[in-house]
């Protein structure tokens, strides 16, 4: 374990040093690393393009699967809310992070319209009623065809159906 916080660590470490921010990620499947990533947001521009999404979407691609359960994370900082989802989604067995947002906010600070890093979980766990970012609902009958024709079509493959 201490060689892929020692290797996560090396990486971001690297990523700083080329301009990007200092966040990494390492996937590893029985103790041998199948995918790294580097927050990507800085050089791509891509808000999306964090360490862990980085690292998920090259390992489910060597993989083939989009279930990493075999699989643990190495990353440098508690994950955001948008990392932390897609970590859900794939279901690894374990995540490792090496600093908490307490310990690393007084050297970074993210600057976004609708959260802070103090706020940001905070932000998610509203209603989307009261979010700052503003949100709108307008139902329309025929968005719930599309589920009714994902269901359909997935019958045999989903059992809660």
């Amino acid at each position: 374990m201490t060689n892929f916080i020692k290797r996560t660590i090396q990486l971001a470490t690297e990523n700083v040093k080329q301009g990007g921010r200092p966040f990494a990620c390492i996937i590893t499947k029985n103790n041998v690393i199948v995918a790294e990533g580097t927050n990507q947001v800085a050089q791509t521009k891509d808000p999306t393009a964090h360490a862990e999404i980085v690292a998920i979407r090259t390992a489910t691609a060597k993989l083939k699967t989009e279930h990493l359960i075999d699989c643990e994370f190495f990353i440098l900082a508690h994950p955001c809310p948008m990392c932390l989802a897609a970590m859900y989604y794939c279901s690894p067995l374990k995540v490792t992070f090496i600093t908490t947002r307490d310990e690393y906010k007084k050297y970074y600070e993210d600057h976004r319209k609708y959260f802070t890093l103090d706020n940001f979980y905070g932000e998610f766990a509203k209603s989307w009623q009261e979010r700052n970012m503003p949100m709108e609902h307008h139902a329309d009958p025929e968005g719930i065809e599309v589920y009714k024709l994902w269901q359909k079509m997935n019958q045999s493959s989903n059992p809660k159906s």
